[in-house]
Parts: structure tokens; C-alpha cells; sequence
């Protein structure tokens, strides 16, 4: 087993600081189709990422030791079989059978080369799994032969040209046996797929809970979140955007101006325009209404954008402060100036620690909390 274990131990590798990056998006997508996270969806879509990591690692590693492979190799290597079914040949060849004596029946399974053909086969038996879950339906066994057969193919590319010509010489044998039992192993882990997905909700039952999250008005706090993150990102933007234009005077009161400009276009003036939808929540598919009314109001998301601002203008007018200290030259300061730089460092961490835990208890409450500016402001996230 240890030729196998460095290629999966390399895919796993990679899937981790794949899934670091697709891990926020991933977690849009699912609040906003399903309205709800969905384990079993997300088991099932980054297993997926990585069992076709593994899958492709498995085949390309380990690399030769020098990118001129024909230097290790005989100057008539064959570097490809396209003669079918040259497996039964080998297996009988390395392990001949005697059909009286069951004992031979184990030392051919116990064989290179039947453990070689069982690996071939297993290799893509999950891409029939996984297809069979995306899209259901019994009728679409041609499109897991047709997936099976290209991602083999696929494969087989990869090994002949040399790893895309990176290497003087192919390094593995392109073998046409293989792509008939990948692509086998693909239809038989399509046809068996039934046995292992009983295991998980069926996509029907998850679509059942988003219509029914929908019918009862439910944003969860991690898409609020999730939507303040966006809205943020589109303020730091619009701020930059403008400080293009004002890139001759680029102190720190005009950044400061910019960026409520900024935040009162994203939490104030888009809202009231357009439903009470910030970008963030567009994106999320729920807006902001009163609890009262049940609609959105200008007053209302004018609390909510004042509640947003007053931790950002403290942190502000404090680096103002520790600004104007070091700057001035008064002498009458110097006593003070380190006292003032460790009361400002701490006021900016006591800031951070209390939204941090604010939201950590907001997000534990299964929806029984909500953040403070929703509060302060008594507004509701609705998803209609």
C-alpha cells in the first residue's frame, strides 16, 4: 500500500488549501440556493474535489527523479499497449489457475497482476457514485460511461505525452486496458450507487427543508454575517474607487470622508431604493424590513447604518488621536504619548474581542439572537 499512500497524502494536501478558498463561496452558494447549510451536501461536494485530487494524484505520482526519463529507460520501451484485454492474458500468465485446487482461485487474487486490474476498476467506481447523486436518474448511466471513459482517457493522455511534455519520455505505459475498466468501474459504481446513497438525505428531502425555511421566513445568522462580510468588501471598494479621484489629496479626513460616503451608499441609499436589499443580502437572497411593519423603512436602515458606523468612527477618532499625539511636537506630550499609543491598542482590542464574542453568541443561538445593529435598529432579515 505504500506507493499509494504519498499520492493521496499529496491530494489531500492540496485539498485542504483548495477548500480554504472555496470554503466562503462554497457557504454563499449554499445559503443562497437552499437558504440553510446543508452537511450532506457539503460532504458530498468537497469529497468530491477530493476524491478527483486523489484520483489524479494516484495516477501522475510518484514524479521521476530527472525530467530525462529516456535516459533510464531501454532504447525499445514500448510506451503503449492498444491491444484489448491483454489483462487475462497477464493474470493467467502470472498466476495460472488450476480449476480443481480452489487454493490457486486465492494466490490469482492475491496476484500483481489481478490486484492491478481490482485497482483499475475501483479508480473511478466513486465517479459513478458521485454522478448518480448529481443527477439522479437511472437513464444517465451513458453519461457516466461517456464521463468514465473521458476522465480515463484523460489519464491516459497524461501518462503517454510525458506529463503534457514536461518529461523527455513517457514514464508510465498508456494501456488501453485501462480505460475499458476505468470506464467499467465508472457504470458499476453508478448501477451500485443506491446501496451507498440511502446513506445520505436525498436532494428531494433538502429541497423539501428550503421550502419549507422559505415558507417560514427564516434567515439564519450566518447569511446576515455572511451579507455584512459582502457589504464590507463593497465599501472598502467604493472608498478605494474614490480615492482614485482624490488621489492628489489622500489624507487621512478625506480616506475618512470616502468611507462614509461609501457606507451610507451600501447601508442607506441602495437599500431604500431597492427593498431594503444592501449588495450583500441581494446576494444572500433576503433584505432588511421592520419588525413592526414588515417592510423595509428608510428610519429603520438609517439606525442600522448609524449602529454599523459608531465601532468604526470610535477606532477612528482614536487613531486620530494617537495620530495628532506623535505628529505634534509638544513637549507638554511626550510624558504621555506611549500611555496614549497603549490605551488606543487597547480600545481597538477590547472593540474586536466584543464584536467577536457578540457574534460568536449571535451564531451559536440558532437564530434565537440577533446582531446588535438588527437590534438597535429593529430591523429583520426576510426572505420575502
Amino acid at each position: 500500500m505504500s506507493p499509494y499512500v504519498f499520492p493521496v497524502q499529496t491530494a489531500f494536501f492540496i485539498f485542504v488549501l483548495i477548500a480554504m478558498f472555496l470554503l466562503v463561496p462554497w457557504l454563499i452558494y449554499g445559503y443562497r440556493k437552499d437558504g440553510f447549510f446543508s452537511w450532506s451536501r457539503f460532504g458530498v461536494s468537497f469529497s468530491f474535489i477530493f476524491y478527483l485530487l486523489a484520483a489524479y494524484c494516484l495516477v501522475i505520482l510518484p514524479f521521476p527523479t530527472t525530467r530525462n526519463t529516456c535516459a533510464q529507460q531501454a532504447a525499445d520501451t514500448v510506451y503503449y499497449n492498444l491491444v484489448p484485454f491483454t489483462f487475462v492474458k497477464d493474470i493467467m500468465k502470472e498466476t495460472p489457475i488450476i480449476w480443481s485446487q480452489p487454493s490457486s482461485y486465492m494466490e490469482m487474487i492475491q496476484g500483481r497482476a489481478f490486484l492491478q486490474v481490482l485497482f483499475n476498476v475501483m479508480l473511478l467506481m466513486p465517479l459513478g457514485v458521485y454522478i448518480r447523486y448529481f443527477w439522479q436518474k437511472r437513464s444517465y448511466w451513458k453519461q457516466a460511461l461517456l464521463s468514465g471513459f473521458g476522465l480515463s482517457l484523460f489519464f491516459e493522455i497524461t501518462q503517454i505525452t510525458g506529463f503534457y511534455g514536461f518529461y523527455d519520455c513517457p514514464y508510465r505505459l498508456f494501456d488501453v486496458d485501462d480505460l475499458l475498466l476505468n470506464t467499467s468501474g465508472t457504470v458499476l459504481g453508478f448501477f451500485a450507487a443506491p446501496i451507498l446513497l440511502a446513506l445520505f438525505p436525498s436532494r428531494a428531502s433538502i429541497q423539501a427543508k428550503s421550502e419549507q425555511i422559505l415558507e417560514q421566513n427564516k434567515v439564519y445568522p450566518v447569511p446576515q454575517l455572511l451579507a455584512l462580510i459582502i457589504d464590507g468588501v463593497v465599501v472598502v471598494f467604493l472608498s478605494n474607487l474614490m480615492s482614485i479621484f482624490n488621489w492628489s489629496n489622500t489624507n487621512v479626513i478625506v480616506s475618512t470622508l470616502n468611507t462614509v460616503i461609501a457606507m451610507l451608499f451600501v447601508f442607506f441609499f441602495i437599500p431604500s431604493l431597492r427593498d431594503g436589499k444592501t449588495p450583500g443580502s441581494a446576494l444572500m437572497r433576503f433584505r432588511y424590513v421592520n419588525r413592526e411593519t414588515g417592510e423595509p423603512s428608510s428610519a429603520s436602515l438609517f439606525k442600522r447604518l448609524l449602529a454599523l458606523y459608531a465601532p468604526w468612527i470610535l477606532v477612528t477618532v482614536a487613531q486620530f488621536i494617537t495620530d495628532y499625539a506623535f505628529l505634534n511636537e509638544n513637549a507638554m506630550l511626550e510624558p504621555y504619548k506611549v500611555w496614549i499609543s497603549v490605551g488606543i491598542f487597547g480600545l481597538h482590542m477590547l472593540i474586536l474581542l466584543v464584536l467577536f464574542v457578540h457574534v460568536m453568541l449571535v451564531l451559536f443561538s440558532r437564530g434565537k439572537r440577533s446582531f446588535y445593529c438588527d437590534d438597535v435598529s429593529k430591523t429583520r432579515a426576510s426572505r420575502k
